[in-house]
């Protein structure tokens, strides 16, 4: 079983997907978005409909603050309404919640209790294993292995960690959920407004607890005069003094493990809506985020699910699908005639002088149905080729020149092709097409300026963009060479036109078979949809860069030019 703690979900997706996506009323959906791709991608991570959305009815519950007043204190942005909710997210919420019920994912809140308290409490109570979704740390103390309990944490650039018992003792130095309690006890959060013990972090405290065993052991070692195992005086004079703020801590921390939350468990998932879930996203600008949550559900096992254990263990990260169906399952049922995928493909690439698309010149194209029916040009580009242009393609100035057609010519021809393409109702695809087709455009502009490139494009898929999509948090290079193995198409002669053009073509094929969202578009939705995910795409990556340190990252979302 999945629990979700949505309320660190949607906090996550409302501060990192852009605000700039909003509904008919021009309200930002940008959390309900993220929440909804977050709960489909863990229903297909984990091949099971079995999650549970818990929410904080309560976000600094009374029982809490009686311990601690300053408990989440200084997060208060309202204090006569006691709320911490953004404005522009609260009213995202009601939206969230209409979905998720429609769709059958329970929505678990409790009176007076925080959603930890109910994660806690389901955890205890399921019979079979748990996972905890959740950037929280402190809902690491709910570990357990009588229980199987593990938690799924996301990571900086879109990848998850999962955390069970056995990785504690790596992780942060600890045995088991209880003494990490401890440990967050002694190291503190602010943000929280749970002070720790001054002086002792994370570290520190883990060198404590590895040497005396629990908190109440290092309290009496610090009270005894113990001076070594890390418990100078100065450190002994410290816990000796917040001790009972120390056991404050421990306290607010600890979840309920008996809260009233009123779901039948072996129930879970419910039943899905369809007609409630059309109502619910109408007018809000999430058709594909609820395309996706559907999907996954579908595609999911449900029987085989209520007895799957879903731990953070079951597959290594690398390995895991985090967005499409993995790619030994069944294919979804038969998509409508009118989607993309049932159309005339045809593979697309350019070799090229360079990587810089306004001022890399062509040197050999190729347009690809099958292995059997392609065609190809060699252009003398005009230019030198340089060496590291070379050492990838394998063409020299001297070959080009010698057996190149002129570049303006080839340039004509290309263009001609795309037309004629465009005229059957065909689809180009290619891996990183954006770069292909911007390189074009400057050929164009270069060579045949009376031509409007943009105006005789065909439908474009880029499998790139639509790869990241299917599998946003996959770990790795998206190359075409790995995006290739990992979708199993074999790529005979990287770097040669005609073989890239193929394996892109396979490449949208899988992707096809393996993600109903994807290959149920038609052409029209698949080119809109594409240029939305692309600036979705280049938003998080820009995103990334600055927080890794290059604040003046600038990463061009334009499809499927530049």
């Amino acid at each position: 079983m999945v629990l979700i703690d949505t309320p660190a979900l949607y906090y996550r997706a409302f501060y990192s997907v852009p605000d700039s996506i909003v509904n008919d009323e021009g309200q930002p959906v940008n959390a309900v978005r993220g929440v909804l791709d977050a709960i489909a991608q863990m229903i297909r991570r984990f091949d099971s409909p079995r999650v549970v959305a818990t929410m904080d009815a309560d976000w600094r519950p009374a029982f809490r603050t009686a311990i601690m007043p300053e408990y989440k204190a200084a997060r208060v942005k309202d204090a006569e309404a006691g709320t911490e909710i953004p404005p522009e997210l609260a009213v995202q919420l009601p939206i969230m919640t209409r979905v998720l019920r429609a769709a059958g994912i329970p929505i678990a809140e409790v009176d007076g209790t925080e959603a930890d308290d109910v994660i806690a409490t389901m955890a205890a109570q399921s019979r079979t294993p748990v996972v905890i979704v959740s950037p929280d740390r402190d809902l690491l103390a709910l570990i357990d292995t009588t229980t199987d309990v593990s938690v799924l944490r996301p990571r900086k650039g879109g990848e998850w960690e999962a955390i069970t018992q056995a990785d504690l003792p790596e992780a942060y130095g600890v045995p088991d959920g209880t003494r990490y309690r401890e440990l967050a006890a002694m190291r503190g959060d602010p943000s929280d407004g749970l002070p720790g013990a001054p002086g002792i972090g994370e570290k520190t405290a883990a060198t404590l607890l590895s040497n005396f065993g629990s908190f109440e052991s290092i309290i009496k070692a610090a009270k005894a005069g113990v001076k070594t195992g890390g418990l100078s005086p100065k450190r002994a004079t410290t816990l000796i003094e917040e001790e009972e703020n120390l056991h404050k801590t421990i306290e607010v921390m600890r979840c309920l493990t008996d809260v009233a939350h009123g779901l039948d468990l072996e129930s879970v998932p419910g039943e899905l809506d369809r007609i409630a879930v059309e109502a619910a996203a109408r007018g809000q600008n999430i058709r594909r985020s609820v395309d996706n949550l559907i999907a996954a559900l579908g595609s999911a096992d449900t029987e085989s699910g209520a007895d799957s254990h879903p731990t953070g263990t079951s597959a290594p990260a690398s390995a895991q699908t985090s967005g499409a169906d993995s790619p030994t399952a069944p294919p979804p049922g038969p998509v409508s005639a009118d989607s993309w995928s049932q159309s005339r493909l045809v593979g697309f690439d350019l070799e090229t002088t360079g990587v810089d698309p306004a001022t890399a010149r062509i040197v050999t194209a190729a347009f690809v149905e099958s292995a059997e029916n392609s065609r190809t040009w060699l252009a003398d580009p005009g230019v030198e080729i340089p060496e590291p242009a070379r050492a990838v393609h394998g063409i020299t100035t001297e070959f080009a020149q010698a057996n190149g057609a002129p570049v303006a010519d080839v340039v004509a021809e290309l263009c001609t092709v795309l037309a004629d393409l465009k005229a059957d109702g065909a689809v180009v695809v290619g891996h990183n097409i954006v770069y292909d087709l911007s390189v074009m455009a400057a050929e164009v502009k270069r060579h045949q300026p009376h031509i409007d490139l943009a105006g005789l494009l065909p439908t474009i898929v880029d499998t790139f963009v639509l790869d990241k999509r299917v599998e946003q948090f996959r770990r790795g290079k998206r190359t075409l060479t790995e995006t290739a193995k990992r979708w199993k198409v074999t790529l005979f002669d990287a770097h040669d036109a005609a073989a890239d053009a193929l394996a892109a073509l396979d490449i949208s094929r899988a992707l096809a078979e393996n993600s109903k969202e994807i290959a149920s578009l038609t052409q029209d939705e698949i080119m809109a949809a594409q240029g939305d995910w692309k600036r979705a795409q280049a938003a998080d990556l820009q995103s990334w860069l600055r927080r890794k340190g290059n604040a003046d990252a600038i990463v061009d979302g334009s499809w499927p030019m530049a």
